[in-house]
Order: structure tokens, then C-alpha cells, then sequence
């Protein structure tokens, strides 16, 4: 029978030399191996451990919460934050009452990439809304998590070098494995039929879809904020205020400079 997989996080109550070594240890003794270990947050660890049997694990839960030295916080099967936690020893900041709406700043783009590389690879269907202020990374991010998940990214709308509306895919674009990009500002804004008929056809496709600007994209569509599966904020600094007044008048000097694409 194989290893099970299990994440434990602690938060330290006593520092003291040896700490660490003395969590090994027990980790040790009970044949319980260290995958991986890193702080997580202030004062808090977490490790990333493989386990033969549940009984190993109700033991270490046992003994831990025995503890003065530490207070147990999390012992369960990994979920991606946990992961993405221990790899780069901080956790994405979720919003307390929309738990599907993960916030990053800029200087995270790494932890964001590699947030966004794992939805990628999930089989399916995946829709996904990413907001921003101009020239924060959004699009960048999306690119770079296509690469670390080894998907072709097509851009169905965007203004990335220059404005680009498309009508229709050729055939072999119509791949499940496909990342379809989608800018909510110039599909709302500029876009025609021949453009929306597409993007519904996209819509049904079992595919991961990311849309720029999601709100602008549901306040001219069928489509609702409640059928995104994730909504990714990225900001300068936790205080920018993410406003659209703004980020259309950007969209529209960049236009002017460069002209567009429309491929039909």
C-alpha cells in the first residue's frame, strides 16, 4: 500500500533551540517522512508529510496536542494553498467572505504564476476572472502560468501589443488543451456578433477560459460573476483601488496609439 500524502501546520508557542528537531523526531519515530517544511507565515510552520496509515497520523495528532511548546492548526490531506504555501513560504491571501476570490500584489508574481499554472493543469472546464488595474501583470501572469502548465494560449481578445478581436478559430485551435484569453473591456466594447457567437462557442468547451476585466464581461453578457470558479485580484499595493473609469481611458489612448487586429 502507498504513502499518503498529509498536510500539518503548527503555530510555535515556546521558540526554543531544538524545536524543529524534536517535531522530526516524533515524525521519526511514528515512520512518518518530512516531504517538505517551511515557515508559512509568522511564528507558524508548515510540512508537507507521507504517512503509511491514518493511524499514524491520529497518533501524531495525539501527541501533538500535548504540546506547550506548539499549537497544532492544520492536519489534513494538502490542498493547493497548502502546497503553494510550503513552496514559497507565505499563503495567497483569500477574501473572508468570497472564498473564490484569491488577492495578490505585484511583487508576488512568482506565487501568482505558479497559483495559476496549478488551475491550469486541472482537466475541464475552468472559467477564471482576473481584475487589475493597466499594466499590473495581468496579462504577463496568464502567459507565463501557460508555459509552467504547458497549455497554448490563444488570445480570443486582448490589447497586449495591439487590439486584437477575433471572429472565429481554425481548426486545430479547437483543442480542449487550448488556454482561451479573453479581455472583457474590448469584447464588451468593441466587439460584434461574429465575435460573441465564438465566445459562446468557447464558453462550451470543456477548457480553461481566462477573462480580463470580468465584471465589465458580465455587465454585457448572459454571464454572471457566480459562474466564474475563481476570481484573481492583482494590485500595485493592497490598498490600489481597482477602478474601471480609469482603466478604460487607458484602453482608449492605447488604441489610438496602435490601431488593432480584427480576424475574421
Amino acid at each position: 500500500m502507498g504513502k499518503t500524502e498529509w498536510y500539518l501546520e503548527y503555530e510555535i508557542q515556546k521558540n526554543r533551540p531544538g524545536l524543529l528537531g524534536d517535531i522530526s523526531s516524533l515524525l521519526g519515530m511514528l515512520s512518518i517522512n518530512i516531504v517538505t517544511i517551511n515557515g508559512v507565515d509568522e511564528g507558524r510552520r508548515g510540512l508537507l508529510i507521507l504517512a503509511k496509515n491514518n493511524e499514524q497520523i491520529v497518533r501524531l495528532e495525539s501527541i501533538l496536542q500535548t504540546m506547550d511548546t506548539i499549537k497544532l492548526i492544520k492536519l489534513r490531506e494538502p490542498k493547493l494553498r497548502d502546497r503553494l504555501a510550503v513552496r514559497h513560504g507565505r499563503y495567497i491571501q483569500r477574501d473572508a467572505d468570497d472564498k473564490k476570490t484569491f488577492r495578490f500584489v505585484r511583487d508576488e508574481l512568482g506565487l501568482l504564476v505558479d497559483f495559476m499554472a496549478e488551475l491550469f493543469k486541472q482537466d475541464g472546464h475552468k472559467l477564471i476572472g482576473i481584475r487589475g488595474m493597466p499594466r499590473v501583470g495581468k496579462t504577463e501572469s496568464i502567459v507565463a502560468s501557460s508555459v509552467c502548465a504547458n497549455k497554448r494560449w490563444l488570445f480570443v481578445s486582448s490589447t497586449l501589443l495591439k487590439q486584437t478581436i477575433r471572429s472565429q478559430l481554425i481548426h486545430d485551435e479547437y483543442n480542449e488543451n487550448n488556454l482561451f484569453i479573453i479581455d472583457g473591456i474590448v469584447s464588451s466594447r468593441r466587439a460584434n456578433e461574429r465575435h460573441w457567437q465564438l465566445i459562446r462557442e468557447i464558453m462550451h468547451m470543456n477548457a480553461v477560459k481566462v477573462v480580463e476585466h470580468p465584471d465589465i464581461f458580465v455587465e454585457n453578457t448572459e454571464y454572471s460573476i457566480e459562474d466564474f470558479d475563481y476570481i484573481i485580484e492583482l494590485r500595485n499595493d493592497p490598498e490600489e483601488e481597482i477602478k474601471y473609469d480609469i482603466v478604460d481611458k487607458t484602453r482608449m489612448i492605447s488604441e489610438n496609439d496602435f490601431g488593432g487586429f480584427d480576424f475574421s
